[in-house]
C-alpha cells in the first residue's frame, strides 16, 4: 500500500516541520467530496470509476456528495441543455470554498456533437472550469487522471489564492459574487 508523500520540509531527530499551507494543501487534495452532475453516458462512465476495479476511493474521493453545501469538487458529465445552465450556476454558488470544477466528456466541454439552439456549447459559458476531461464519453481511466490534476491543484493552490484581485475579477466575468 503506498502511503501519501510527505511534503517538503525539515526532518530532525523525532520532529518533522513543514508550513501550513502544505499540510492543508495536502488534506484538501486527498479528501475530495465530488458532486456528480451527470446527465448522460458521462455518468455510467463515472459510475464505472467508482467502481471496484477503478476504485476512485484510492484517491480520497469515495464519498459523492449529492449535496452541493457539502461538496467541494463539482463534476458535469454529459449534455447540459441552456434552461439547465441557470441550475448549474446555481449549484456552483451554493459550494463552499475553495470549489473545483470538472468539465467530463465532450458535452460538457464543448456541446459536442449537439450543435443546436438548446445545447449549452460548454459549461465554461455559466461557471469557471479547473480540467476538461476529453471524450465521447471519456474512459474511467480519463476522468481519474482528470481527478489526479484537481488534485494537484488542490494541493498547489495557495491559501489566499481565492482572496486575489485575480480570482475575484474571473468570478465577476461569470457575474458570480
Amino acid at each position: 500500500m503506498k502511503m501519501v508523500e510527505a511534503p517538503d520540509g525539515h526532518i530532525g531527530e523525532g520532529f518533522f516541520a513543514t508550513s501550513f499551507e502544505k499540510v492543508i494543501g495536502l488534506a484538501r487534495a486527498n479528501s475530495l467530496w465530488p458532486l456528480p452532475f451527470a446527465t448522460s453516458c458521462c455518468g455510467i462512465e463515472f459510475m464505472a470509476t467508482m467502481a471496484s476495479t477503478y476504485d476512485l476511493a484510492r484517491f480520497g474521493a469515495e464519498r459523492p456528495s449529492f449535496s452541493p453545501r457539502q461538496s467541494d469538487l463539482l463534476m458535469v458529465m454529459g449534455t447540459i441543455a441552456k434552461k439547465m445552465g441557470p441550475i448549474v450556476r446555481q449549484v456552483y454558488e451554493q459550494m463552499a470554498e475553495p470549489r473545483w470544477v470538472i468539465a467530463v466528456g465532450a458535452c460538457a466541454s464543448s456541446g459536442g456533437i449537439f450543435d443546436t439552439y438548446s445545447v449549452l456549447q460548454g459549461i465554461d459559458r455559466v461557471v469557471p472550469v479547473d480540467v476538461y476531461v476529453p471524450g465521447c464519453p471519456p474512459r474511467p481511466e480519463q476522468i481519474l487522471e482528470g481527478i489526479l490534476h484537481i488534485q494537484e491543484l488542490a494541493k498547489n493552490e495557495g491559501l489566499r489564492r481565492r482572496n486575489s484581485p485575480q480570482y475575484q475579477a474571473l468570478l465577476e466575468s461569470y457575474n458570480i459574487k
